[in-house]
């Protein structure tokens, strides 16, 4: 079944709108009952300041779908839908710190803008903000806690494989799983806890939403490397000058080439890699498969994933199949 089968439906880009459109006012209010000293450094992070836009909100659609899913309205699920989208934020703006990078969305980081001990604490005023719209929800945010729990842990990995020489395929897989693919899947159980859906419903569609995360990662991966400055927003190379263990990397790493052997040499060299010194990092992942690697596994993932949609409403069954595909071809 695809979206344009069935009457009525929107197209992926369409469904991103909407669900910004309906979204960002309950974000707007949220982030106004911040301390007035986090209020700027959130609108700058939001885009709200420079008119530059916010992020695709691709969380809060999987969540307002989903609540359409097992047949409730989308506005049941409000507040869910901000609330992951605090929580991707809050990880956002951490991330940045953590990885030093100085843009984001084509604009300065939080941390970049404001200083690090700022970048932190506006993060855990987000995550705080976020927990504080799923207070008279019990059910909802324990599945959203417990999905951050394993986000931090996932993040928590990607750092440790920074430091060490090898990284098995599996590891990392786990590790994209949790940083990744426990908060997509988490988006898709509270939109299905807020709509009313049955227990069987409630685990398809987190199971549905895990298997997009892990494609979504696979596709970020390769963004990391050889992403468009000018449309991913993010610095040129970025992951190889943080000397990060991604799928790509780890698949060009293992591959017992001479590519991965000169990329291994290259991670393991001290201080900052050159401009030219990361363009052959990338040629080397390239050459020693890791691309074609990582782009192999998105139709499978995809293929599992749609299976989980089965007896579900078909109008947003279709949206959230157009937006998995959207989500992993993505080009920012």
């Amino acid at each position: 079944m695809t979206a344009e089968l069935i009457s009525g439906t929107r197209t992926a880009q369409e469904t991103l709108t909407w669900a910004r459109e309906l979204v960002e006012p309950g974000l707007r209010a949220a982030v106004a009952q911040l301390p007035p000293s986090m209020r700027p450094v959130a609108a700058h992070h939001f885009g709200w300041t420079d008119g530059g836009g916010s992020g695709k909100a691709m969380r809060p659609a999987l969540v307002l779908l989903a609540a359409q899913a097992v047949g409730a309205p989308a506005e049941r699920a409000l507040p869910a839908a901000a609330a992951v989208e605090l929580v991707h934020d809050f990880s956002l703006v951490h991330d940045d710190v953590m990885d030093g990078d100085a843009t984001r969305r084509h604009r300065a980081t939080v941390w970049k803008e404001f200083g690090t001990s700022t970048a932190i604490l506006a993060g855990d005023a987000l995550l705080a903000l976020a927990t504080r719209l799923l207070a008279e929800r019990p059910d909802e945010l324990r599945a959203l806690l417990t999905a951050v729990l394993d986000l931090i842990e996932g993040q928590s990995a990607d750092l440790a494989f920074e430091r060490r020489e090898t990284v098995g395929a599996d590891e990392c897989r786990a590790m994209a799983a949790g940083k990744t693919g426990a908060l997509l899947g988490c988006a898709c159980a509270l939109g299905a806890l807020a709509g009313g859906g049955s227990p069987a419903q409630v685990a398809r569609l987190r199971a549905f939403g895990k298997e997009v995360g892990l494609a979504f990662q696979f596709a970020d991966d390769l963004l990391g490397i050889w992403g468009e400055p000018a449309v991913t927003g993010k610095p040129v190379y970025s992951d190889l000058r943080n000397r990060k263990k991604s799928l790509p990397v780890v698949a060009a790493l293992a591959s017992d080439t001479g590519e991965g052997r000169e990329l291994a040499a290259l991670y393991r060299k001290p201080g900052t890699l050159s401009a030219p010194e990361l363009a052959r990092a990338a040629e080397l992942v390239e050459r020693a498969g890791g691309r074609a690697w990582s782009r192999a596994p998105a139709d499978e993932l995809l293929a599992r994933a749609r299976t989980q949609l089965r007896a579900l409403e078909p109008k947003p069954r279709a949206e959230l199949e157009a937006l998995a595909q959207l989500i992993t071809r993505r080009d920012h």
